[in-house]
């Protein structure tokens, strides 16, 4: 079975200097019909404006996953860690025992576009540890390239939970397809484009999650369609 979850019907936040849409309850949003999917808690599309972003502020107990669509994401981390992450890199925060950041676009004029993604992890109380890889626009045309897994597998970056993780830009005259474990869920989230999943097109900002079902297929419907295929555990 597969659900559409309209880009429009997503919860809203305008503060200015972020505009941010909510997949699932997060912050003054609340719809007790979308609190999450399996261990997927949160897909908040954020535009952050020029010279803006989120002061240090903590996190616990959380896999954190930042995916650049466009401009830099400048990023400090309370183990060290200090860098831009820019369009097509990944970013994985495991919060652990606890970490204190903060996300600032790394222009003073130009708007940074990301996704973040919260996966809840397989236990808590684990080590805070930080990951960064980058992933071109060739590691993903005409292919569904593994960027986050729980294992690490295939150069991608490991989180804390039984999740796969594909980024893709299908290409025209292109169908993929991935195979759902029986047991496991899928989500798939349009990035930018619009693409065909299992026969109906989904446009920019929709998510789709999948039950019940044993594979996804996946063309392009227009020439810049980019998407992530999440892969999961029902048991967490």
């Amino acid at each position: 079975m597969l659900t559409l979850r309209k880009a429009e019907d997503r919860g809203h936040a305008d503060f200015g200097w972020l505009d941010s849409r909510h997949t699932f309850s997060f912050g003054q949003y609340f719809d007790e019909k979308h609190m999450g999917f399996g261990p997927l808690r949160v897909i908040n599309e954020d535009r952050v404006a020029g010279g803006g972003g989120f002061p240090t502020h903590p996190h616990k107990d959380m896999e954190i996953i930042s995916y650049v669509i466009e401009g830099g994401l400048a990023h400090k981390d309370s183990l060290g860690t200090g860098s831009v992450i820019k369009a097509g890199d990944v970013q994985r925060l495991s919060a652990g025992t606890g970490i204190t950041h903060s996300e600032f676009n790394a222009s003073e004029t130009d708007p940074v576009h990301f996704l973040q993604i919260w996966i809840i992890p397989k236990a808590n109380g684990l080590p805070a540890t930080y990951g960064q890889e980058t992933v071109t626009a060739a590691d993903k045309q005409g292919r569904l390239k593994l960027i986050v897994s729980g294992d690490g597998r295939d150069g991608s970056i490991a989180i804390n939970q039984d999740v796969d993780l594909f980024a893709t830009v299908p290409g025209e005259g292109v169908t993929l397809r991935h195979d759902i474990a029986d047991g496991r869920l899928g989500w798939v989230q349009v990035v930018r484009g619009s693409a065909v999943v299992n026969g109906s097109e989904a446009r920019p900002g929709d998510g789709i999650a999948v039950e019940g079902s044993s594979s996804i297929e996946i063309s392009s419907a227009s020439e810049d369609a980019e998407l992530l295929v999440f892969d999961m555990t029902s048991d967490f």
